[in-house]
């Protein structure tokens, strides 16, 4: 058996030359290969696949821990069981085939960068000074809505915090997939993340009719990380993954988010939303002044009408 200091030295060439970015970790040497989502861990030792689990991506969908001695029977089923492929003196030679093949293109990628170049975060779309959504439902409709009788009406602009975003999906098997622009809404008062339609909102500078302004109560910085935790939750996908253990093939499906090369945030922009708070006898309904629909309230001390 070769010295594990050369059999490292050796994977190092050839993950790096088939594409892996290389770390030293105090485990071993790790191999990340983003195209395809592939995770290598060469550990030094023999530790349970439960210590070093942890030092694979969250986004990684082939997981392979290769030993230069045999881990034995034990390693090999708690791996098995957590859908990770081990690999030792005996077997990694045949499987180095598939773990240094280069990915199938995409059909319709650009080869050979388009998948690795840097994912750009789209240009802003609203327009300079203050930023104010004109109302589509004006109180008659608002009054046809809500269905209260005897009731108080007030117009209130309810900070929004905006951010563009460009995302790239996952394929059913990993490969990387198409890029999709797309807007995240963070409520400034509540914290509540929505997707925008882009052009679905009208922008102005002023408007004409009577409104009550609410201030943000949440911070741009904390806007951000609630809109990136909201992308990632809806462009987690389902993927397939396949691996041979014990001469079976084994079939998982993971759930899988964007990986941190797979979605970046334009900048952010404060916007003022209109929403009618109606107040009668018959209780209270806050309507989105765009879409006509039924939301909750942002907050107590502004719920009530005054």
């Amino acid at each position: 058996m070769a010295p594990v200091a050369s059999t490292t030295s050796v994977l190092r060439r050839l993950f790096e030359a088939a594409g892996y970015r290389l770390e030293d970790r105090p485990t071993g040497l790790k191999a990340i290969r983003s195209r395809d989502h592939r995770a290598v861990l060469v550990v030094l030792g023999l530790p349970s696949p439960v210590e070093v689990e942890a030092e694979f991506p969250g986004d990684a969908i082939h997981r392979t821990l290769v030993y230069t001695e045999d881990p034995g029977t034990v390693a090999r089923s708690i791996a098995s069981e957590r859908g990770i492929e081990v690999l030792g003196p005996a077997t990694l030679g045949p499987a180095l085939g598939e773990l240094l093949l280069p990915p199938p293109p995409v059909a319709g990628e650009i080869e050979p960068d388009s998948d690795t170049a840097p994912l750009e975060p789209p240009a802003t779309l609203f327009p300079e000074g203050e930023r104010l959504v004109r109302p589509r439902l004006g109180q008659a409709e608002a009054e046809a809505l809500a269905g209260i009788d005897q009731a108080h009406y007030a117009l209130r602009l309810v900070p929004f915090y905006v951010t563009p975003y460009r995302v790239r999906v996952r394929g059913p098997h990993g490969g990387p997939g198409p890029t999709t622009d797309h807007l995240i809404a963070v409520n400034a008062i509540s914290g509540r993340a929505e997707v925008w339609d882009p052009g679905d909102r009208e922008i102005a500078s002023e408007l004409d009719v009577p409104t009550q302004k609410v201030d943000a109560s949440l911070s741009e910085h904390d806007s951000r990380q609630i809109a990136e935790e909201a992308v990632r939750k809806r462009h987690t996908v389902s993927v397939d993954h396949s691996e041979q253990h014990g001469g079976a093939l084994v079939i998982e499906r993971r759930r899988v988010p964007p990986g941190p090369d797979d979605l970046k945030l334009g900048p952010t922009v404060l916007l003022f939303v209109p929403y009618w708070y109606v107040e009668g006898i018959q209780g209270r309904v806050v309507l989105d002044a765009v879409t006509g629909t039924r939301t909750l309230p942002d907050d107590p001390e502004i719920d009530s009408i005054r």
